[in-house]
This record gives structure tokens, C-alpha cells and sequence, in this order.
């Protein structure tokens, strides 16, 4: 990333820091291995942004609310705000390369309650993200089966493939980040080569394509709310959904080699390639689209499998859905490793209930066993709701949105808050700091405030957005749980205290 301006000069690159020496100025024991490079970290952001699965999930939600234009044009101005928040946050995770990432830094800039709503905010962003991706991966998957075998994709079974889906990530983590890391490493170039086949496909095989002013201009209201810029809004769900995820660079930069500077790139570059790569992919998609509504009304309950259906026939859509499912389960296995470090580090600062359970570390894989099952466990129960209501998985993604996004803007307000006393790490904007930072902030505080608001109308119970519910809920049982455990909870001083490295030492099983 050129924008960042080094702290050194010379022609020299600068040695790489010593990051077990910086976590211990942190005042972190380490305790997991660190055996991720700059591309693994890279592509863990890259793997859980998923433009293969966002897109894919989020394809037909998009088709009602604003269709084409907003999907395109939406995703275009998305990326670029979302640009501007990863940089900001980029800059913040060069000073404090921690697992607990947003947290902390939110703790170390603003104070204890800072750090603390912060925190579940963010996690509630993850657990949230665990389930809308694995319960996509299971859409898709049951899409493929109905194709292949008749299988009908009821709500019961698509909620036994997804718990099926949980349970093969839980345990892929339980290896190690060096599988996980290998697998990232691997979905990255999945993922580019897939978005390639799937649009070269489309482009080449059906005799008739959309013209390109249907597929920049066509504007779509299937939500029985009259006015256009509020169908526009809603619509930009699609793009902010799929890009969110990328502090899953900054949760595993105790496990990355010179994480102070490679853990800011993997963020922004996670952006910007997942930007470039998705608007390829939506293009592709909407060109291809045979019959509009048909699409919509699909049997198979997934828009894109439809339009691989109409354009390819099905043995043609059955194997491009093979490539969108195989990336969704990249995608999920990258979260569910996110989240558990967050669950392991939110736990190590006894933030959570049971946290000297959340927070053993395994001594053969030193990898946090019990997060990770915690993680898949809270993320099955998000998901529920979806046996009894069609609306229930946007509303998921909506609760991933609204909780990790607001995650990401706080602690660079607290960085923009703090002016001159926010000492900057190895990676930074220079000049560009503030203007950058402001903006990643308003846009942060304009989609929280959206994404809350009811996507449908009339508004009932089966149709009402629950995200604000589930943000309630979550403000609720972290301001409870604050006044059980405010005196225990807190990030350690600098270097740690004797009793707080014995404790953490304690923690490794």
C-alpha cells in the first residue's frame, strides 16, 4: 500500500519488528504460534470478505431492493468507503498488533468502557458473520443437491447442512493456524480463479445477454416502500455485507510474522482486490440473467443458481456451484478462526462470561480449543430463527453489518479524538490521517443508523429487520455484565504484571 508513509529513511527497508518483544510491551504473554506470513494474513481478510459468497447470498435480496443499478453502482461507492475505513483501522493496527484488535485498541485510546462495548460489539459482528456465511454455504449447498438428486431444500434440512457446515470448521481450526493459514492461502486463489471461470463462462456460453443499460441502469422496487433513495439504501446491504470481516487481519496478528506492518497491508489489500474482483463478478452475474423474475422465483431458493441454470443448463450451473460453494467454505473456516481469537483474547482480559474456560490455549497445537466451539455453538443459535422465518437470514447478515461495523470506526475516532498523542506504528497515512479517518467514520455512523431501518414493507413480524433487536440485546447484556465484571476485567499494563503472566501461562493446556 503506497499511501502509507514510512517511519525510517534511507534506502534500506526497514528490519522487521520484534513482534513477541512489542506483544509483551502490550503487555501480552505470547502464547500461540506465530507461523503466518504476509500472505496469510492477507488472505484471511481476503478468504472472509468473500466476494464468492456476499455476493452470491446477498444476489437475490439485491435484485428487490434497487436491482442492477444499485447492485453495481452501489458496490462501486461501497468499496470505496470501506477503503477508507480499512485504511484508518490499518493504521491503528500497526500501533497495536493484538488478537483482541478493536478492543484493545479502543481500551488502550478511550478507556476500560471503550474498550469494552467496543468489544461486543465486535463480537457480535463475528458470531453473526460465522452464521450468515455457513448458513449461505448451506443455501448454496442445498441448491447444488436439489440440481443433482431432486433434494428438496427445506428450511429443517438447510439447517442440518449448516450445523453439518459448522462442525467441519470447528475442526479444520482445531489443527492449527498453520492449516488455517494454508487454506487461506489456497481460497485466495480459488476465489480469483473462480470469479474468472464463472464470468468467462457467462460471457461466452448463453446466446443472450442483458444489454449494458439494463445492467448499469435498471432500477428495482420489490419492497413495497415507495421512495427510491430509501430502496437504494437498503439496497447497499449487498455490497457493506460482503465487505465486512477484513479486522480478521488484525485478530491474527499475534500469529503473523512482522505483524505490525504486514497485518495493516492484509487489510487494505484484502479491500481493494475483493473491491475490483466482486464488481467483475456482479457484472458477469447481471449480464447473464435470462428472466428476471423467473430468477427471483427460483425453486432452488438462490437467485445465481438460477442464472446459471437459464445460461448454462444444469450440468453447466451444477459445476460452477461446486466453485461457489468450495469458496464458502474457505470463507467460513476463515471466520470461525477470526472469531475464536476474538472469543480467546475478549476471555484472556476476562470480559466474558466463563472466561477462564474460552481462554485455554492447547499446548500441541497452541490453538484456543474451547473458543472455537464456543464460536461455532453461539453461531448455530443465531442462525435458528431461519426454521421459522424467510427473513430470518437477512436479518443475520444485517446483525453481522451493525455489530462489526461500528466496531471498526471507534477506535479510529478514539485515534482521531487523541490527535498528537496517538503514537503511529511502522504503517501509516501520513498527512492523509485525518481526512481519511473522518471519512471512515461518517460512513460508519450513516450505514449503522441504515441497516437498522425496516427493509420491507408492510412491516410485520415475519418481515421486520431484527438487527436492531439483537443490537439491543447486546448492549443490554454487555452493560449487565459490565457491572458483574468490571472489576476483573481489564487489558494488562504495559509488560504485564507478574500475576497476569502467571495467569496466562496457567491457560496454556
Amino acid at each position: 500500500m503506497s499511501i502509507s508513509t514510512p517511519t525510517h529513511s534511507g534506502a534500506e527497508a526497514a528490519p522487521p519488528h520484534d513482534e513477541e518483544q512489542r506483544l509483551r510491551e502490550l503487555g501480552y504473554q505470547p502464547v500461540l504460534a506465530r507461523r503466518m506470513g504476509g500472505f496469510g494474513n492477507f488472505a484471511i481478510s481476503f478468504s472472509v470478505i468473500s466476494i464468492l459468497s456476499g455476493c452470491m447470498t446477498l444476489y437475490g435480496f439485491g435484485m428487490s431492493t434497487g436491482g442492477p443499478a444499485v447492485m453495481l453502482w452501489g458496490w462501486a461507492g461501497v468499496g470505496l468507503f470501506v477503503l477508507c475505513v480499512g485504511m484508518a483501522l490499518a493504521e491503528v493496527t500497526s500501533s497495536y498488533p493484538t488478537s483482541g484488535a478493536l478492543y484493545y485498541m479502543a481500551d488502550r485510546l478511550g478507556g476500560r468502557k471503550w474498550g469494552w462495548y467496543t468489544g461486543w460489539l465486535n463480537l457480535l459482528g463475528l458470531l453473526g458473520a460465522i452464521a450468515g456465511i455457513d448458513y449461505g454455504a448451506a443455501l448454496f449447498t442445498g441448491a447444488f443437491m436439489n440440481l443433482q438428486w431432486g433434494f428438496t431444500p427445506t428450511p429443517g434440512k438447510t439447517m442440518i447442512i449448516f450445523v453439518c457446515i459448522l462442525l467441519l470448521h470447528a475442526v479444520l481450526n482445531l489443527f492449527g493456524v498453520r492449516l488455517v493459514s494454508v487454506l487461506n492461502s489456497i481460497s485466495v486463489w480459488w476465489h480469483l480463479a473462480g470469479v474468472a471461470v464463472i464470468v468467462i463462462v457467462l460471457a461466452v456460453v448463453p446466446s443472450h445477454h442483458q444489454s449494458p443499460s439494463f445492467v448499469f441502469t435498471e432500477f428495482v422496487n420489490d419492497t413495497g416502500w415507495d421512495n427510491p433513495l430509501y430502496v437504494a439504501a437498503i439496497g447497499l446491504l449487498l455490497a457493506q455485507y460482503t465487505f465486512c470481516g477484513y479486522d480478521a487481519s488484525a485478530h491474527l496478528s499475534e500469529e503473523t510474522s512482522n505483524a505490525s506492518v504486514t497485518a495493516a497491508k492484509g487489510i487494505v489489500r484484502a479491500i481493494w482486490a475483493s473491491w475490483i474482483a466482486g464488481f467483475v463478478l456482479l457484472a458477469g452475474l447481471t449480464f447473464a440473467i435470462q428472466d428476471y423474475k423467473g430468477t427471483q422465483e427460483t425453486a432452488t431458493n438462490v437467485p445465481p443458481a438460477q442464472i446459471m441454470i437459464d445460461a448454462l443448463g444444469t450440468s453447466g450451473a451444477t459445476a460452477l456451484l461446486l466453485i461457489v460453494i468450495a469458496a464458502q467454505l474457505f470463507c467460513g473456516n476463515a471466520e470461525v478462526a477470526a472469531a475464536s481469537r476474538m472469543v480467546f483474547a475478549f476471555s484472556r482480559d476476562n470480559a466474558l462470561p466463563g472466561s477462564a474456560l474460552w481462554r485455554k490455549v492447547s499446548s500441541r497445537t497452541q490453538t484456543p480449543v474451547n473458543a472455537v466451539w464456543l464460536s461455532v455453538v453461539v453461531a448455530a443459535v443465531l442462525a435458528l430463527p431461519s426454521l421459522y422465518s424467510a427473513t430470518a437470514y437477512g436479518a443475520v447478515t444485517a446483525i453481522n453489518v451493525i455489530g462489526i461495523t461500528p466496531a471498526y470506526a471507534i477506535p479510529i475516532f478514539l485515534k482521531l479524538r487523541s490527535g498528537d498523542r496517538f503514537e503511529r506504528g511502522p504503517w501509516h497515512l501520513g498527512r492523509w490521517s485525518k481526512p481519511i479517518g473522518w471519512i471512515a467514520v461518517v460512513w460508519v455512523a450513516f450505514v449503522t443508523v441504515l441497516f437498522l431501518l425496516p427493509q420491507s414493507s408492510p412491516v410485520t413480524i415475519d418481515s421486520m429487520n431484527y438487527a436492531s433487536i439483537a443490537l439491543i440485546a447486546v448492549l443490554v447484556l454487555a452493560t449487565v455484565w459490565w457491572f458483574v465484571a468490571r472489576r476483573s476485567y481489564s487489558t494488562p499494563s504495559a509488560y504485564g504484571t507478574a500475576r497476569e503472566q502467571a495467569q496466562i501461562e496457567e491457560d496454556v493446556i
